[in-house]
C-alpha cells in the first residue's frame, strides 16, 4: 500500500500499511488505550492516534519508514518518566516492549552494551560483580530506561558532567529518519553507511569545521558545557570531534528523539567503590553553605547535595528524620556529603581530610561522616523525601512541577536567593530548592494548577522571569539534566543566542528534513508552546489523588505487558470520573467503563509493589480493591455463607481437586483440555481454566503434640491445607507434612490453632473487595492464634508469604507471626545441619516477600540449600494473584513470559513460598516449583543427630 491509497483517515491507512509486518496487537488505535498509553511524567498531555508496541530494530525501521511514507509524525518512548514533555505525541507513539532488555558485559566490566529498554538500575546490577557502574545516576534510575537516559543526557547526584552519557559513550546503534541503521562500533556498518550516507557525514563534518572556525561561538559552547546543560542540542559534539561518526553519535545524546532512534548503547563504565560514608552539615544561611560547596569542590567527594531551609522544613515531621531538623529556621541550609573508597580505612582518611579542609565551626548541626549503612540511609532519606513532601501537600487538581537549572558555583548562593525571591513574588509558598551543588545544579519544586487562564498566566510569567534570571542574568543553564522538552523549547534561543540556535535548526533539518521526528520538542517556534496542551489532574479518589503520574511504579507491575500499569489505571480513572462529573456522552462513558473493567480492575494483581516504588506512597491496588467492592447483594450473601461455612467450602474444593487428579491420571491431558475449552465457551470465558499443573487435593491433619521445651504455633494456610502437589510430583507430600517434618527435626512442639479447617487469613475475600467478610475471617484467625500462642508467648509460623502479610495487617494482638523464611533464620537453622544439593535451582521471591523485606533473606537461605541459585530477571510478581491464575490466566502468562528462557538446561526444580504462585510458576517454567521448605527438609537433619 502507498500513500495514495489513503481513504478515510491517514492513520487508518498507516495502520493497514504497518500490519504488513506488525501483528494486530502491536498497533493500537482504540482511543481509550491511546489515552492510557500516551501519557508521561510531565504536566502536558497529547493523545496519540496510534500507539505501536515494537519488539526489535527491524520493526522500528519499518515503523519510521512507514511514518515517513505517510508524512505522519512519530515519537519514541522508553519508560515515559521524562518531566519536560519530550515523550508525548498527538500522532504516532513508538513504544518499546520488554524485549529490548539485552545487555553484554565487555572486558570484565570495563564496557557494557545495553539495549534501550534496560532499566538503569538493572545495568548497575549487571555490573556490580565487577565493581563497576554506568556513569549516569538519575533519581529515576529504578524506573527510567537506557534509551531515555541517553536521549536526555540524564545525569544525577554523583554523575556531575564527567560521567554523563556524552562523556562515557563508547559507541551507539542508531536508526535515522529514512530507516537506515548505523552501528558505530562495527567497521562494516560504518563503511556501508559512508557509502550510502557520505553526503550526510560530510555535512556534519562541515558544520564542525565552521563551528570551530567561529572562535566566539566555540568559546561559548565550551563555557556552556562547563555547567550541566541539556538545553538544546549537544553542540559540544561540533567542537569536541571532527569525525562524522563521532559527531553523529554525540549529537544523538540529548536529542530527545528528535534526530533518530537510539537502538543500542555501549558505555565505558566507572568504578563503584565498596565503601561509602555520608555526613550532614547544616549552616545558618545559603550563602555560608555555598561557600563550603566551593571548598568541597576541591576535595575528593562523590556528591554534595544542597537543601535550603524550606526543603528541610518540608520533611521535618517525617518519620526517621534527625530530631534537630525540626528546630531549624527557614534560613538554614544543609549539605549532604558522600565520599567513597575501596577500603574503610581510606574512607576514614578521606573524611578527615575533607573536614580539615572546610570550616565547620559555624555549623548549626553536624551529623559526622559514618560508614554505617543504616545511618547513611537515614541521612539520604532527608534528600529523597523532598520531592514526595511537596507532592503530598499539594491541593487536589494541581500538579507538581520540578525544574532544574544550573549556575556557576560562584553564582550559586545569589542564584538560589533570587529563586527564593521569585517564589515569594509569585506566591509559591510551598516551593523548595535542592540539588547537586558541586555542579551548581539545583532543582526547584512547586505546585501549580492549570484550571483557569489566571493560573496559566501566573505560570507563564513565572517561567519568563526564571528564564531571564538563569539564562540572562547568570548565563546559566535553563535545563541542567531534565532535557529541553516542550516546556523550555521557547527559551532555547534566549539561552544560546541566535548563532547557536540557527546551528541547532540546521542540525534538525539535516537529521529530520520533514520535521516528523518528535516535532515541537527542542526546536519550537511557538513562544507559548510551554503553556499549551497542559495535562488536567482532576479529582478522582483520595487514595490516588496525590499521584503525579511519574511512572516509577510501572517497572514492577505484572500487568504492564497485558493491560494497564498503575499509572495508566489512575490516568483512566481520573478521566472516567471527570466524564461522569461533567455528564459526558453516555455511550462514551459506558465504553470507557467496559474497557476500564478489564484493563484496570480485572487484570490488576493488587500486589502493592507499586506502593514501594511510588514517591508519594500510593498503592493503586487499594483503589482497585475498593472498586471491586461494588458487588451485588447476591455476591455478599454467597461470600458471607462461605465465610460462615469455610470448612465445608474448603472440603468441596479438595474434592474437586481430587476428582481432577483422578481424571488427569486415567484420562490424560488432551480430553480434559478439550472439555475445558467447551466449558469456557459455554461460560463466555468465565469458568476457571484447566491446565496440567493444577494440584491434587490435600487434607492436612494437625499432628499429635509431642511435648518439647521449644514450641511453635503452626498455622497451615487454606492453600497448603487443601492443595497438594501436581500430578507426578517429585515429592507427593503436602506442604503441611513437610513443615511438620522440619519442625520435628528441629525439636519443636507443634501447636495448631483450634478449628484449623475453618481458619483463613481473609485474603481470598479482601482481594475481591469483600472487606467485611475478610475482616470476619481475620478476626476469627486472630482470636485462634492468640489462644494457641498463649497470648503471644510462642512464635507463630504461617507457611505462605501472602497469608503471613495479610495476617500481620489484621493482627490486633501484636503477635510474632513469621513466614517460613524469617522463621527458619530466626528459629530453625541453629538446630539443623544442612548438606546442600550440588545442582542449580530456580528461586522466585514473591511480591509479598519483597514487601516484607525478605528478598535477601530468601536468597541467602536458598544459597545455603543449593550450590547455584538462579533468580530470573524482570519478574517482580508472577501475576497469579490468588485465583486470577485460573480466571484471568493471561495475567499470569504475561507476567511470566520471560521465565522459561531463563531456566538453565541443567535445572529441574524451582522454589518459592506461596502455593498459588508455585502453580503458575510450574505452568510457565517447564519445571516444578515447590515451597523452599521442601528443599530445606530434603537437605537437613537434626544438628545433634549421630
Amino acid at each position: 500500500m502507498t500513500a495514495s491509497a489513503v481513504t478515510s483517515s491517514p492513520y487508518q491507512a498507516l495502520k493497514v500499511h504497518l500490519l504488513q509486518k506488525l501483528d494486530l496487537n502491536q498497533v493500537i488505535d482504540d482511543p481509550n488505550l491511546c489515552l492510557a498509553f500516551g501519557g508521561d511524567a510531565s504536566f502536558y498531555r497529547l493523545v496519540p492516534q496510534l500507539v505501536l508496541r515494537l519488539n526489535n530494530i527491524s520493526e522500528v525501521q519499518w515503523a519510521i519508514q512507514s511514518c515517513q511514507l505517510f508524512e505522519l509524525a512519530c515519537t519514541f518512548r522508553a519508560a515515559g518518566t521524562s518531566l519536560s514533555g519530550q515523550a508525548l505525541s498527538d500522532s504516532v507513539l513508538l513504544t518499546l516492549s520488554d524485549a529490548w532488555n539485552g545487555h553484554e558485559i565487555i572486558d570484565q566490566g570495563e564496557k557494557i552494551v545495553l539495549q534501550p529498554g534496560v532499566i538503569g538500575s538493572d545495568a548497575n546490577r549487571f555490573l556490580k560483580p565487577y565493581g563497576k557502574k554506568i556513569g549516569p545516576d538519575p533519581a529515576s534510575i529504578n524506573a527510567c530506561k537506557m534509551g531515555g537516559i541517553a536521549a536526555n543526557n540524564a545525569s544525577g547526584m554523583c554523575c556531575g558532567t564527567a560521567h554523563n552519557t556524552y562523556h562515557t559513550l563508547d559507541s551507539m546503534k542508531i536508526v535515522l529518519h529514512d530507516g537506515s541503521l548505523l552501528d558505530t562500533k562495527d567497521s562494516y556498518s560504518r563503511q556501508s553507511f559512508r557509502q550510502s550516507h557520505g553526503h550526510f557525514l560530510d555535512q556534519l563534518e562541515t558544520l564542525a569545521r565552521s563551528t570551530q572556525a567561529n572562535t566566539e561561538l566555540t568559546q561559548k559552547i565550551r563555557h556552556k558545557y562547563r555547567l550541566k546543560n541539556t538545553t538544546g542540542y549537544s553542540l559540544n559534539a561540533l567542537v569536541d570531534f571532527s569525525d562524522g561518526f563521532d559527531i553523529l553519535q554525540h549529537l544523538m545524546v540529548g536529542s530527545e528523539g528528535t534526530l533518530g532512534f537510539i537502538a543500542e548503547l555501549c558505555y565505558r563504565t566507572v568504578d563503584e567503590p565498596k565503601y561509602k560514608a555520608s555526613a550532614l552539615l547544616v549552616y545558618p544561611s545559603i550563602e555560608r553553605a555555598c561557600e563550603v560547596v566551593a571548598q568541597l569542590s576541591k576535595q575528593d567527594v562523590n556528591a554534595v547535595e544542597l537543601m535550603d531551609g524550606r526543603s528541610l522544613r518540608s520533611v521535618a515531621d517525617k518519620a526517621g528524620m534527625p530530631s534537630f531538623i525540626k528546630e531549624l529556621d527557614i534560613e538554614a541550609s544543609a549539605l549532604l556529603v558522600e565520599l567513597s573508597a575501596d577500603s574503610a580505612d581510606l574512607v576514614e582518611q578521606k573524611s578527615l581530610a575533607v573536614l580539615a579542609a572546610i570550616d565547620i565551626n559555624d555549623c548549626i548541626n553536624e551529623a559526622s561522616f559514618s560508614l554505617d549503612s543504616d545511618y547513611c540511609a537515614q541521612l539520604w532519606a532527608i534528600r529523597k523525601g523532598l520531592f514526595p513532601a511537596v507532592g503530598a501537600v499539594r491541593d487536589v487538581g494541581t500538579t507538581v512541577i520540578i525544574e532544574d537549572v544550573a549556575f556557576a558555583v560562584d553564582d550559586l548562593a545569589n542564584g538560589v536567593r533570587d529563586l527564593q525571591q521569585l517564589f515569594d513574588s509569585y506566591q509559591y509558598s510551598e516551593a523548595i530548592i535542592f540539588g547537586h551543588a558541586l555542579a551548581g545544579n539545583v532543582h526547584f519544586v512547586f505546585t501549580q494548577g492549570f484550571d483557569d487562564a489566571e493560573q496559566v498566566q501566573r505560570y507563564q510569567n513565572f517561567m519568563h522571569d526564571i528564564a531571564q534570571l538563569v539564562a540572562v542574568k547568570y548565563q546559566g543553564s535553563l535545563k541542567a539534566e531534565h532535557g529541553t522538552g516542550r516546556n523550555m523549547a521557547p527559551y532555547v534561543e534566549l539561552e544560546w543566542g541566535s548563532d547557536a540556535y540557527q546551528l541547532m535548526q540546521q542540525i534538525k533539518v539535516l537529521f529530520d528534513p520533514k520535521n516528523l521526528l518528535n516535532p515541537g520538542v527542542i526546536i519550537n517556534s511557538d513562544p507559548l508552546a510551554h503553556v499549551q496542551n497542559l495535562k488536567p489532574m482532576p479529582k478522582a479518589d483520595p487514595l490516588v489523588d496525590r499521584c503525579i503520574e511519574c511512572g516509577f511504579c510501572e517497572a514492577v507491575c505484572p500487568s504492564r505487558r497485558l493491560s494497564y500499569t498503575p499509572r495508566q489505571r489512575i490516568v483512566m480513572y481520573r478521566h472516567l470520573q471527570q466524564l461522569r462529573r461533567e455528564n459526558g456522552d453516555l455511550s462514551q462513558i459506558k465504553q470507557l467503563e467496559s474497557s476500564f473493567k478489564y484493563h484496570a480492575i480485572d487484570t490488576c494483581a493488587a500486589t502493592g509493589l507499586c506502593e514501594d516504588r511510588c514517591p508519594v506512597g500510593i498503592n493503586t491496588g487499594d483503589l482497585v480493591k475498593q472498586l471491586r467492592q461494588d458487588h451485588s447483594k447476591t455476591s455478599h450473601v454467597i461470600a458471607k455463607w462461605t465465610a460462615d461455612h469455610f470448612q465445608g467450602t474448603a472440603q468441596s474444593m479438595r474434592v474437586g481437586l481430587s476428582i481432577n487428579h483422578i481424571a488427569q491420571r486415567y484420562l490424560g491431558e488432551k480430553p480434559l483440555k478439550t472439555l475445558n475449552t467447551v466449558v469456557q465457551k459455554l461460560s463466555r470465558e468465565r469458568a476457571p481454566q484447566w491446565f496440567a499443573q493444577i494440584p491434587r487435593g490435600s487434607n492436612f491433619k494437625a499432628p499429635t503434640r509431642q511435648h518439647h521445651q521449644r514450641k511453635v504455633v503452626y498455622f497451615a494456610s487454606c492453600a497448603s491445607r487443601n492443595m497438594g502437589p501436581q500430578l507426578n510430583s517429585r515429592d507427593e507430600r503436602g506442604l503441611g507434612d513437610v513443615i511438620v517434618n522440619i519442625l520435628t527435626k528441629a525439636g519443636f512442639e507443634i501447636i495448631c490453632p483450634e478449628q484449623l479447617g475453618s481458619q483463613c487469613c481473609g485474603m481470598p475475600y479482601n482481594s475481591k473487595g469483600l472487606v467485611s467478610e475478610a475482616k470476619q475471617k481475620a478476626a476469627q484467625l486472630n482470636a485462634a492464634l492468640v489462644r494457641a500462642s498463649e497470648n503471644g508467648r510462642w512464635p507463630i509460623l504461617s507457611d505462605t508469604s501472602p497469608c503471613t502479610k495479610q495476617a500481620l495487617e489484621f493482627d490486633l494482638a501484636n503477635l510474632e507471626i513469621l513466614e517460613p523464611i524469617s522463621f527458619a533464620q530466626k528459629y530453625l537453622l541453629e538446630h539443623l545441619e544442612l548438606d546442600p544439593i550440588d545442582e542449580p535451582v530456580m528461586l522466585h521471591v514473591t511480591c509479598t516477600s519483597k514487601r516484607l523485606g525478605l528478598s535477601e533473606a530468601m536468597l541467602d537461605l536458598a544459597k545455603q540449600c543449593a550450590s547455584k541459585v538462579v533468580v530470573p530477571e524482570g519478574i517482580d510478581c508472577c501475576g497469579f494473584a490468588g485465583d486470577k491464575g485460573f480466571l484471568q490466566a493471561e495475567l499470569n502468562e504475561s507476567a511470566l513470559q520471560d521465565l522459561k528462557s531463563q531456566v538453565p538446561s541443567s535445572c529441574s526444580r524451582g522454589y518459592s513460598n506461596s502455593r498459588t504462585c508455585e502453580i503458575g510458576l510450574s505452568r510457565h517454567s517447564g519445571i516444578e516449583y515447590h515451597s523452599l521448605m521442601y528443599l530445606l527438609d530434603e537437605i537437613s537433619k537434626p544438628r545433634n543427630a549421630v
